[in-house]
This record gives C-alpha cells, structure tokens and sequence, in this order.
C-alpha cells in the first residue's frame, strides 16, 4: 500500500493523480486537518506531527509514504529518512518520499529565462529549500520565493472563487510578476485546488508547476526502478481516506476532487 500524508486537503490532489496514472495501486490517504495549517508552525512542532503521520501510515502496511505537504517535506523529510526511519522493524524495505526535489528538477528543466518563481507557507519558504536543492542542480537559474500564509486558510474553506481571495492572491504574485518570473512552482498541495485562480493572476506568459502530475510521474518511475519494494506494494485498486478532523467534509471534498464516492473514509487521532 502507498501512503499520502499532507496537513490537511490538498494533498488529494497528489493521491488524484497517482491514482490516473498508477490506478492497480492500494493508496491509504492521511490528512491531518484538525492540526492544519503547518506553515506558521514551530520545525520542532512540524516534524513531530510529521512523524507521528508517517508512524500511523506505516502501521497501515505502508511500504512508501509520500509527503505530499510540502512544509513537511522542507521541514521534517531528511530528519526522518536519517533518524526515524533506521530504526523502523523492517526499514530497508521501507521508503518516506518527498515533492521537492521532483518539482525543482522539472522547474529546471522547462524554464526559458531561468527565473523561477515558488510560493509556499512561510515554514516552506523560510527553510529555503528550494534554494538549497536549485544550486544543486545548477547555476545557471535563480529562484524569488514568496510566502502566502493567507492562501490555505482561504482554500481550507474553498474560498478559492471570492474577491477577497482573488485580492491577496494578485499581491502575493506581484513582487514574481516584476521578477518577469516564466515558471511559477506551486510550493504547497493546497494551491492545486486554486490553479485557475492562480493562473489568471499570474498570466498566461507564465508555466505553472503543479507538483501532484510531477510526483505521479516521479513515483511510477521510482517503483520501477526499484522491483523489490515494488513487489511488495498490495494493487487491489483500493483507496482508503483518513483525516484527523471531520469525516463528512473530507467525504464532500475527496468526491468533487477524485470525482468516484469513496466509501471507506475514517476519522484517526495521531500521538
């Protein structure tokens, strides 16, 4: 079974494209949404929600946990891929993933003018992660970064359509428009569920990024250059969604986004 973690909705927009290009695949989704937003958390606060996710994933007969959150995957990714998961019964077996550094690869890859653009929740952006991966790469590219704090409240409460939304949005995406940005990369799962909005605000000339295709793309590449833990992943074409808040809102939710009713929906307390 694959395991998708994001602090609250947006991560269904990764499980959604995993399931259209990867859909013989067992999928468990977590989201943590009584605890959502991360961004404006402590790293501390932020990893150990992280760990207790991918703790609880696991123990659902994960063999992979995807960090579709981005602030998790800047902030609490390496920490747990160097001290959590060794420690884990059966961990060579056993994979925690990220959507950083697929994302930062393609924004490579397809930018023109080598000005790149990220918005993200202050925790993301802050980390400078994407930075810190982009010169990795190259040095060719620069990168502006903008937090948006605003933004996921607004979406938690799909607000996505409203003027108010519509105003932050346009003056988070000023200070990239005067860079003459042409790849904007969306640093957050959320955003995915505002990309026309998004679109609009930043203009046609602009490539946006969405990283849920990218880690789709990513991950079946992975799993089959890696037969062994391929191999031991359940593809019954089950989906199982969790979430820590209220069940019904994430049955609404996963229903418009996923476009099937999926019937096994639970409500999990993390520790």
């Amino acid at each position: 079974m694959i395991g998708v973690f994001d602090s609250g909705y947006g991560g269904l927009s990764v499980l959604k494209e995993f399931v259209k290009l990867m859909p013989e695949y067992d999928y468990f989704y977590l989201g943590d949404n009584a605890r959502t937003p991360y961004g404006n958390k402590s790293d501390e606060v932020i990893y150990e929600h992280t760990r207790q996710a991918v703790d609880f994933l696991f123990k659902q007969d994960c063999q992979i946990v995807i960090l579709a959150c981005h602030t998790a995957s800047a902030k609490a990714l390496r920490r747990l891929q160097q001290e959590y998961l060794p420690l884990q019964p059966d961990s060579e077996s056993k994979r925690i993933l990220g959507v950083i550094i697929p994302t930062i690869e393609e924004a490579v890859e397809i930018s023109d003018n080598k000005k790149i653009g990220i918005i993200g929740t202050k925790a993301t952006i802050s980390s400078k992660v994407y930075e810190i991966e982009l010169s990795k790469r190259t040095n060719n590219c620069q990168i502006f970064s903008q937090a948006c704090p605003l933004l996921v409240p607004f979406i938690e409460e799909n607000w996505q359509t409203k003027t108010e939304f519509k105003r932050v949005l346009k003056r988070y995406l000023q200070p990239l428009k005067i860079k003459q940005i042409d790849v904007l990369i969306l640093g957050c799962t959320h955003y995915a569920l505002a990309i026309s909005q998004i679109k609009e605000a930043i203009g046609r000339r602009v490539k946006i990024i969405d990283p849920a295709i990218t880690a789709a793309i990513k991950l079946k590449d992975y799993l089959g250059r890696h037969k062994d833990i391929n191999q031991k992943l359940s593809k019954k074409g089950e989906i199982i969604l969790s979430t820590t808040d209220d069940v019904n809102r994430l049955k609404d939710i996963s229903k418009k986004l996923l476009k099937v009713d999926i019937k096994n929906i639970k409500k999990i307390e993390l520790n």
